[in-house]
């Protein structure tokens, strides 16, 4: 069997590609694969590559390196693409946020969820449908791992709008399994756990301390009911200090959970991500405390903070132990490892058309649920049924993700107001809700579908 081509779109962007090259590297069934970095901003590109090649070199070169801003050359014959690509991703994000809540709205993050995020959706859909094109033009049997949010609704596009196989991944689960373990202070590699819901808001149903067979659950129910996630009017003056910082801003992100410790308490569901992603699909998140941070404050930051820290990486001449950086938590090398190879190989979480793993969904809404992976593609888990309230909260999005991918595949905008005007965290009133798209609309009209 021939070595894979696998095609990173947006490589550019240092945030994602030293990751996914550094994975790739470091899984052996990919070893031999072309790894083709594409980007239509050459200098970001070369950049990037610069990077890669240093991770290559340092993992032993097992993989071919190039790059490209050319489509055709980037496409033809990859067996597998990568995309997370977005344009100006943090002013828009910016307007996104700012913009609906001055009208009324009561957003969080306005980044997945909430009025903005009609608009980021409809921004990232009509970029993505265009990369599908070309990987349905130059290489049609292409497997394509979409990376790019709002996750649900992007990845629902590309399942109605083209014939594209494909998959939607993202990091939350590993990562909120490595950080309640080490709140618990259990290894992670005693832990096994699975979750379902939809991104960013799904939620645990097992934890388990595979070399004792204890159930965590109840540990977990109990540490977030503690008295410590009271978050009482000191704990919120120490959070707002400390957010001054970035380093602080980072802690306050991971730990400042008043929204999770509320869910909790109040219906026992232990929230696999933070207050900044389940708080996007919740009209009263912003009730959980007295004060909540603005998340793009600290997200924008530390994400210029890393491009820098990774631009500085690729042009220095200081000898970097980058053999010492393994495999990161992303599950993206490893998912296609098992369908290039055929070895079975259990994913945590993956985004996929409901097909009755969550029976309390609605069929073909995009849901998030672990999966066994091979050489005939992706299986996903079936699940218990949520229950409610929280069948009731995703049944609100899965309603919204049907509209907002019915508006950018028609090109509809009234549909994209109706999808404004029905996201709980919206303004109540219709005039406000059409200010908020009026205003966006014009602001975003060059990366629109309609």
């Amino acid at each position: 069997m021939a070595d894979p081509k696998i095609t990173m779109v947006g490589a550019g962007g240092m945030s994602f590609g030293p990751t996914m090259v550094n994975d790739v590297v470091h899984t052996p069934a990919l070893h031999g694969a072309r790894l083709v970095l594409h980007d239509l901003n050459a200098e970001r590109l070369q950049r990037a590559y610069q990077f890669a090649a240093k991770l290559n070199a340092a993992a032993g070169a097992p993989v071919v390196l190039d790059r490209t801003t050319d489509p055709a050359a980037a496409y033809d014959g990859a067996d597998f693409v990568f995309s997370s690509a977005e344009f100006e991703r943090f002013a828009r994000w910016r307007q996104d946020l700012e913009i609906p809540n001055a009208h009324g709205a009561r957003q969080l993050t306005g980044e997945n969820g909430g009025p903005g995020a009609v608009f980021h959706s409809l921004r990232s859909i009509h970029n993505t449908l265009g990369i599908c094109a070309d990987i349905e033009r130059f290489c049609p049997d292409a497997f394509l791992v979409n990376l790019t949010n709002p996750m649900s609704r992007v990845t629902l596009a590309i399942n109605r709008g083209t014939s594209v196989r494909n998959v939607g991944m993202c990091h939350e689960m590993p990562m909120g399994i490595n950080r309640l373990c080490r709140r618990l202070r259990v290894k992670r590699s005693h832990v096994s756990a699975k979750a379902s819901g939809i991104n960013h808001f799904t939620f645990f149903t097992e934890f388990v301390d595979t070399t004792s067979g204890e159930d965590l659950m109840p540990r977990l129910l109990d540490f977030y009911t503690s008295r410590f996630f009271e978050f009482g009017p000191m704990a919120q003056r120490v959070a707002h200090a400390l957010e001054s910082t970035l380093a602080g801003a980072a802690l306050v992100e991971m730990n400042y959970l008043p929204l999770v410790a509320k869910v909790a308490r109040e219906h026992g569901l232990i929230a696999v991500s933070v207050d900044s992603h389940i708080g996007e699909y919740l009209p009263f998140a912003l009730d959980a405390a007295e004060w909540m941070p603005v998340p793009l404050d600290f997200h924008e930051p530390a994400m210029r903070v890393a491009e820098r820290a990774a631009s500085w990486a690729a042009r220095t001449r200081v000898p970097l132990p980058l053999q010492a950086y393994g495999h990161s938590s992303e599950e993206v090398a490893p998912l296609i490892a098992a369908i290039w190879t055929g070895e079975p190989t259990r994913i945590l979480a993956v985004n996929v058309p409901n097909r009755g793993y969550l029976p309390d969904v609605a069929d073909g809404a995009i849901v998030e649920v672990g999966a066994t992976v091979d050489g005939d593609g992706v299986h996903p888990e079936r699940m218990p049924a949520l229950g409610e309230p929280l069948a009731g909260w995703i049944g609100v999005q899965t309603r919204l993700q049907d509209l907002v991918v019915d508006a950018a595949l028609k090109g509809d905008p009234d549909l994209a107001l109706q999808a404004v005007r029905d996201d709980p965290c919206s303004p109540p009133d219709e005039e406000s809700c059409r200010r908020i798209f009026d205003e966006l609309r014009e602001l975003q009209a060059d990366l629109l579908p309609f």
